[in-house]
This record gives structure tokens, C-alpha cells and sequence, in this order.
């Protein structure tokens, strides 16, 4: 699993009502979830954000409720990956489960620029800031979770195992 994108930068303590605000929890629709992520911690971060980028971010991304429309608004605005320096534990799972990769990474995450673009190995665990040219190591995403990502998510992993 690789990524290379443009970042896009956040604090500490994003909570899940900044990542999608609860105004907009009355559809499931991802489009629509999609059109206004972010939307109260960056207003303009919804217009910009193209397939591929990469949302870098402090401690704690994903604090707050157990909503699975914030990975889900991110995945489907088109971030590729998540690197931060920690994950709220609840956000961790939801984001597998619905197929979004994240790494946690505090060196990468409190180093790296928004605007700066960075190539993700996270099967091999690596983070190259194309800028800077640094190197930052992490634990690899296991096989399993890989796979989750792969597959689209805990849903599609399950639809592959109970056919087979």
C-alpha cells in the first residue's frame, strides 16, 4: 500500500463533530458527507482536497463520538491516508473498518508542513517527506488491516470471506 500526496495540516484534539459536524448527520450519503468535511475546522479544506492528499495532524485526530461519517467523509473527500501523531481509539478502528489508512507517526506528524508532499510505503511502514527529503519509520499497517483497506472495508472483507 503506497500513498504520495499534498498534505493538508491540523492540531491537536480534532474532534468528530469538526471532521463532520453534526448538522450534517441526517443523510449517510458519503457524497454529501463528503461536500462538508472538515467544515468547521478548515471551511475552505472541502474545495480544495483532491484524491490522493493527506491529512497530517496532532494528537488525539478523531476525539469525540464513535461516528463512523467522520472516516467515511475523509475516505470519500478523497484523502488517502491519515498520519498523525495519535488517534482517538474509536476513530482508529472506524477507520479501518470502512478502509482508510492511518499511521501514527509523532516525529512525521509535528514535522511536516501543510502543503508539503509526502509518499507513504505503509505495508513497508515509511514516510518520506518529498520536501525535505527526510525518512521517518513506523510500524507497517499489519497484512490484515491491509487487507480491510484493500477490500474496501470490514463490510467487503466479510462479503469475500462468507462467499468464498
Amino acid at each position: 500500500m503506497k500513498f504520495q500526496g499534498k498534505t493538508y495540516k491540523f492540531g491537536d484534539n480534532v474532534n468528530t463533530d469538526e471532521i463532520i459536524p453534526a448538522r450534517y448527520l441526517n443523510t449517510s450519503d458519503p457524497q454529501e458527507l463528503a461536500a462538508h468535511v472538515m467544515e468547521d475546522a478548515d471551511p475552505v479544506f472541502s474545495g480544495l482536497v483532491k484524491p490522493g492528499d493527506i491529512v497530517v495532524a496532532g494528537r488525539n485526530f478523531g476525539c469525540g463520538s464513535s461516528r463512523e461519517h467522520a472516516p467515511l467523509a475523509l475516505k470519500t473527500a478523497g484523502i488517502a491516508c491519515i498520519v498523525a501523531v495519535s488517534f482517538a481509539r474509536i476513530f482508529y478502528r472506524n477507520a479501518f473498518n470502512i478502509g482508510l489508512p492511518i499511521l501514527e507517526c509523532p516525529d512525521a506528524a509535528s514535522e511536516t508542513q501543510a502543503g508539503q508532499e509526502i509518499a507513504i510505503d505503509a505495508g513497508q511502514g515509511i514516510i518520506t517527506n518529498l520536501i525535505t527529503g527526510k525518512t521517518y519509520q513506523v510500524a507497517p499497517i499489519p497484512p490484515f488491516m491491509q487487507e480491510l483497506v484493500e477490500l474496501g472495508g470490514l463490510m467487503e472483507y466479510v462479503k469475500k470471506n462468507l462467499a468464498a
